[in-house]
């Protein structure tokens, strides 16, 4: 994670693609097999069949981070806040180090109108990840709209 907090931009897409793949790797082929298939329905908008997979995968493989955040993706993008919340903080709990878990719960707090914890998730995102565009577009967003409140 320190090359990443280093790295320049152009660097910092391979090393994110590298740090991907590693936390893609569960262990076990069947249970990568599941992550596959979970983000293949997601790829073509199957959230439903996308959700079994990624329950499945959690099911079967308790503590590995990257299942919960898939299947956080799947609940968000069928509406499914509170299930998103959910899987986010325990992708959380077994990789803290999960920006794309702490950009997705940004994004979350952004969507409920507390600008205060997403500009924190976005925020902490940089720390890992400074050159995360999607977080350097959310805190420059939300510093904007801090600044035209009165306080």
């Amino acid at each position: 994670m320190q090359q990443l907090r280093e790295a320049e931009p152009a660097e910092a897409g391979r090393l994110v693609a590298d740090i991907s793949r590693e936390w893609s790797k569960s262990g076990s082929a069947a249970m990568d097999l599941l992550l596959k298939r979970g983000r293949d329905a997601m790829d073509v908008g199957d959230l439903a069949a996308a959700t079994e997979h990624f329950t499945a995968l959690v099911d079967h493989a308790p503590e590995f981070a990257e299942g919960y955040h898939m299947r956080a993706m799947a609940y968000y993008n069928a509406g499914r806040i509170g299930p998103a919340l959910g899987d986010l903080e325990m992708a959380l709990r077994y990789n803290p180090d999960h920006f794309g878990a702490l950009r997705g719960l940004a994004v979350i707090f952004e969507t409920l109108g507390d600008a205060d914890r997403a500009l924190r998730g976005y925020e902490m995102v940089l720390a890992l990840h400074p050159n995360d565009e999607e977080a350097q577009n959310g805190v420059e967003r939300l510093l904007i709209t801090a600044r035209g409140r009165d306080i």
